[in-house]
């Protein structure tokens, strides 16, 4: 018996000298990998799939502001303040709606932020960077519920009347802010402000691969925006100013 119990266990070591000890199965171990990368691909394609929604709604319509076609009013998207003051990339942006109205590009400008505290108003802040470069108070147009993207843009058509418009933004914006106007009703171009690649830039373009998704469940359900009201006429009375 011990020379047969000693065999058995001089077999055992020689199997696993040689590797043949009892593993997981190949196959299984195969199959767990395969659907390991399957679930990584099928994440990674829904994660893109609202970024490549905008994409494809707003890439032909972008346009420079030499090029792009003229309309009635531009609709400039707040980016926050420092100290009361436009911060750079908001300031950029207005810079170039500014240029889009002395070029005539537009007649009027929407200027559309968050005033939801007293002592941050972004749209006065806007008003007042704007006249400073020449674009007359009266061609100024003031959004004070533009909480985000989604709820400018509706309350651009439901409360301003707007229905087609030339939206002003960074270029990791734009395309969002094009499909989300569309979604709105508002037959919208896009004229991207192009920013150096510094570490805001770089934060901006991975916080919009979250934001996209938020954009693409906005133009799908259609909620309302935070506040929404009564419509008002200072688009309107602007725009029969400016004939």
């Amino acid at each position: 018996m011990r020379g047969l119990r000693r065999v058995r266990v001089l077999a055992r070591l020689k199997r696993g000298a040689l590797g043949l000890t009892r593993l997981t199965p190949v196959p299984r171990t195969t199959r767990s990998r395969r659907r390991a990368v399957q679930a990584v691909m099928l994440g990674a394609v829904l994660a893109l799939a609202p970024a490549t929604w905008t994409h494809a709604v707003a890439d032909s319509r972008l346009r420079t502001t030499a090029d792009v076609p003229a309309q009635e009013v531009a609709v400039v998207f707040g980016a926050g303040l420092w100290k009361g003051r436009p911060t750079p990339y908001l300031a950029h942006r207005l810079d170039t709606a500014a240029e889009l109205y002395r070029a005539g590009k537009v007649k009027v400008v929407l200027v559309t932020g968050d005033n939801s505290r007293v002592e941050y108003d972004e749209p006065d802040a806007m008003r007042t960077y704007l006249t400073e470069r020449g674009v007359p108070d009266g061609r100024i147009v003031s959004d004070y519920a533009g909480f985000d993207t989604w709820d400018s843009c509706v309350r651009a058509k439901k409360i301003f009347g707007v229905d087609r418009a030339v939206l002003v933004t960074q270029d990791f914006h734009i395309k969002r802010a094009v499909a989300l106007c569309r979604a709105a009703g508002i037959e919208s171009y896009g004229v991207k402000v192009v920013e150096p690649h510094d570490s805001v830039f770089y934060y901006g373009g991975v916080r919009e691969l979250v934001a996209a998704g938020k954009a693409a469940l906005d133009a799908t359900v259609r909620p309302d925006p935070h506040f929404l009201g009564e419509e008002e006429k200072g688009v309107t009375e602007a725009l029969a100013s400016a004939r």
